[in-house]
């Protein structure tokens, strides 16, 4: 309330809660409260415009206008009121802003590219694909140009991916990609204990390196053998199981692509032994088992192509160590960039 008295005006404390909290932007000379006070000074205390506005230091205009709002809807009308307009007539048209998308999504053309074909500003295309969440091809799938859906199992052992990464063996004295195409194909001619083709040509033979992830934690188990049968596949999806049982995890359910050796009988007696639930990818989908993917990919720049391996041996008596990083020092980015044993608790060694 306002009170009159030789000192002059004395605004008297209004009946506001306390608590309440207002938005007020930047450029705002008044506060919600403050509003309140010039309107009732002109409404209920019957002040000029104008003495009103220049005891509060604005324009007359802003002035009638907060008593305007005050006479209108009382206190309720002090706040700030959206700057969004009711109508933009100058907006993309729905009909555009569907052509934009459709080439986003079947061609993934970038915004510039969608600009010459529509014959419009890129920075129109641009904010069209931002509105539509599109502005980042990341975020569409390669095969099917829909927005990409990732999921995660909310515990640990809930769901394992299982998967086969295959390499070709290094020959004796280094393979091609450190030290040149020539020197690769001597050292491969000069490497003993190995088999030939018809041709004569040297067969170095591959290394099968069998991959289980968790869902949730992303902590990985892997081997590396020379085949990929159903046999190896059965005896180290036990052999997983019993890793991630030493570490208070129960497997409930494994995902795997439509291998051999896991459409094989002897895969599935070993889920029914083992009480898991199997489950297989849609045929020509490595996008459903994208963990162990992107596992691979980490797996193959950060181990197997990572440095000089003079000979296969040594190659793979480097994976241990490069398993125990991954497991507990690397960060990772999709986890909140913690290690993955972070998300299995109270584990013996999880800090070492």
């Amino acid at each position: 309330m306002v009170k009159v008295s030789r000192r002059g005006v004395e605004l008297l404390p209004l009946h506001f809660n306390e608590r309440e909290t207002f938005v007020v932007h930047a450029n705002a000379v008044l506060t919600p409260r403050g509003r309140l006070l010039l309107a009732r000074l002109i409404v209920d205390e019957g002040w000029p415009v104008v003495r009103a506005a220049e005891h509060f230091h604005v324009s007359w205009p802003t002035a009638k206008r907060w008593a305007s709002r005050y006479a209108a809807m009382g206190a309720d009308g002090m706040t700030d009121r959206s700057s969004r307009p009711h109508h933009s007539p100058n907006r993309t048209p729905q009909q555009l802003v569907r052509k934009i998308v459709d080439l986003r999504w079947r061609h993934r053309l970038s915004p510039l590219a969608i600009a010459s074909r529509l014959s419009m500003p890129a920075s129109t295309v641009h904010a069209v694909l931002v509105r539509c969440r599109l502005n980042r091809l990341s975020h569409i799938d390669v095969r099917t140009g829909e927005p990409i859906r990732r999921y995660e199992h909310d515990h640990p052992g809930s769901l394992i991916h299982v998967d086969v990464k295959k390499l070709g063996n290094i020959p004796t004295g280094g393979g091609w990609r450190f030290v040149g195409r020539s020197q690769g194909k001597k050292n491969r001619h000069l490497t003993a204990g190995i088999g030939r083709s018809r041709h004569r040509q040297p067969l170095l033979g591959h290394a099968f390196v069998h991959t289980v992830i968790d869902d949730h934690s992303r902590v990985a188990y892997a081997e590396i053998h020379d085949d990929e049968t159903a046999a190896t596949a059965v005896a180290v999806l036990h052999r997983a199981v019993a890793w991630f049982a030493e570490r208070e995890v129960t497997v409930e359910a494994v995902l795997s692509d439509n291998g051999g050796c896991y459409r094989s009988h002897a895969w599935r007696h070993a889920c029914q032994y083992l009480g898991i639930k199997h489950r297989r990818t849609r045929p020509y989908r490595p996008q459903t088992n994208g963990k162990i993917e992107r596992f691979h990919r980490s797996m193959a720049a950060e181990w197997a192509f990572a440095r000089f391996y003079p000979n296969e041996p040594t190659r793979r008596s480097a994976l241990p160590a490069w398993l125990h990083t991954y497991n507990h020092h690397r960060q990772h980015s999709a986890i909140g960039k913690v290690p993955p044993i972070t998300r299995l608790t109270n584990l013996p060694g999880q800090y070492s």
